[in-house]
């Protein structure tokens, strides 16, 4: 089960909004709709979490380019949404390039060519150094907001969300849209 919110910061304090991604298709999509729930400019943050797998936080401010973080780069690309985050640049790739199988070369019984099926793969099938089982992005991307690098590396997929949203003083807000 997925759960995505917006936290947009107001001269007020924090504004929460429940946001639907299925029309999202892109990280440029993601921003465009952070953007939208900050009319001045300010701040928003996009929350994303896969119950007991994985979370990721996507920051926009203003114009500027997002910044995002995501817990386990490996649970979420075995997820839509988390494939929007898991972009070539946040995963040290050469933009377009596929560091996973070559789908083409796949034979009928799902190996390479030239592969038996002993190779290291995990297990979903894919090579096992392709997308790392640890948090992938800017681990600082919360540090101007009260929550340090070594806080948000460990959090738990579980409650982060919740534990963002207190450090931020937003958690009653959240609470209201979850």
């Amino acid at each position: 089960m997925y759960f995505a919110a917006l936290l947009a910061r107001t001269e007020d304090g924090w504004e929460a909004s429940d946001t639907e991604l299925d029309d999202v298709e892109t990280l440029s999509d993601l921003a465009d709709l952070a953007r939208e729930a900050s009319p001045e400019e300010d701040t928003v943050l996009v929350l994303i979490e896969q119950e007991d797998a994985w979370f990721g936080v996507v920051r926009v401010d203003g114009e500027d380019d997002p910044r995002i973080y995501v817990s386990d780069a490996a649970a979420a690309q075995r997820s839509a949404y988390g494939e929007l985050l898991l972009t070539d640049e946040l995963l040290g790739r050469e933009p377009g390039s596929d560091d996973g199988p070559d789908l083409d070369s796949l034979d009928l019984d799902g190996t390479e060519d030239g592969e038996s099926e002993s190779d290291e793969d995990d297990e979903d099938g894919t090579a096992a150094d392709a997308v790392p089982h640890s948090p992938v992005g800017d681990s600082q991307i919360l540090d101007d907001l009260g929550i340090s690098e070594k806080e948000l590396r460990s959090l738990d997929a579980e409650d982060a969300l919740g534990t963002i949203a207190e450090a931020l003083g937003a958690s009653e807000v959240l609470e209201t849209v979850r």
